[in-house]
């Protein structure tokens, strides 16, 4: 079992130092130095500082320059070597000169950089930067939050049914935008705005109300006047609810709009908030 294991090393070793012998052909090709793919293997910076491991060469190389729908994968663009590898060169993964070409590889994104060579019986296409990935790692950089909740009756005072009910929030970048991030890739950049396009209030009396401004802030010298623009009045008090309050909760559309890399999108996030308040009934005093 010794002698296997000592073998297998031996074999390991001879193998890796041919790889990277057969690799020296090519270091005079465009973006080669850093780190070559063999037959079984690629040996390179690879992704964060570490290793690419073991990857099969192949017709399949191409494949090896990732996923455009993953936005960890690194960006790859591709060169023809020349000149090209002597007849006999590991690079070439079994195939003859003249049989496709081998290409130098280069890739970079968040993750680093590398360098390699690939085989491919066609040239192979870099992996393209998808903008709308961007777009939404641009909107996992914003905090956006459900609405500043701003009611009359506030939480802890005393409403009266058939009162009006104001609901607002307050117009902070977080609360209502706008909310501006962007993120790169690759040489692509994608900014991103956010905005409330629409709040609804669910009164807890199974009525909801949608309104499309961040509503009107309650001033006493309104006095009984509904508000303008998000408003509500209960028709029973909250004594008819088991913990003895309506239980309102607001949800916030946020809307947002993202360009870059010759495109523009669209994308929908949204968050809630809620309180609790308190609406009794009119006492009438004989």
């Amino acid at each position: 079992m010794l002698t296997g294991r000592l073998l297998l090393v031996a074999s390991t070793l001879v193998l890796t130092t041919l790889t990277l012998t057969g690799t020296a052909h090519a270091a005079d090709g465009p973006g080669t130095g850093a780190g070559f793919c063999g037959v079984h293997f690629c040996v390179g910076a690879g992704v964060d500082g570490k290793p690419e491991g073991s990857k099969p060469g192949g017709s399949g190389g191409a494949d090896q320059a990732g996923n455009g729908s993953d936005s960890s994968a690194p960006v790859c663009t591709f060169r023809k070597l020349d000149p090209q590898p002597p007849e006999g060169s590991l690079l070439w993964d079994g195939h003859k000169p003249g049989d496709g070409a081998v290409y130098a590889r280069e890739c970079g994104g968040t993750g680093g950089f590398t360098v390699g060579t690939v085989w491919g019986a066609e040239p192979p296409t870099g992996t393209a930067v998808d903008p709308a990935v961007l777009a939404q790692q641009a909107v996992d950089r914003m905090l956006l939050r459900g609405p500043e909740i701003g009611i009359t009756p506030k939480p802890g005072g005393k409403g009266v049914v058939g009162m009006p009910v104001y609901m607002w929030t307050a117009k902070g970048t977080e609360t209502y935008g706008p909310n501006t991030a962007s993120a790169s890739a690759g040489g692509v950049t994608v900014t991103a705005t956010a905005k409330v396009s629409k709040i609804v209030w669910a009164m807890g009396d199974g009525k909801t109300v949608t309104c499309t401004t961040a509503g009107t802030p309650y001033n006493a010298e309104y006095g009984k006047k509904p508000s303008p623009d998000c408003g509500h009045r209960y028709s029973q008090p909250s004594s008819t609810q088991a913990s003895g309050k309506w239980h309102v909760t607001a949800t916030s559309t946020w809307t947002v709009n993202w360009q870059g890399g010759g495109q523009t999108g669209q994308l929908t996030e949204t968050r809630t908030s809620d309180v609790d308040i308190t609406v009794a009934e009119v006492q009438v005093l004989n």
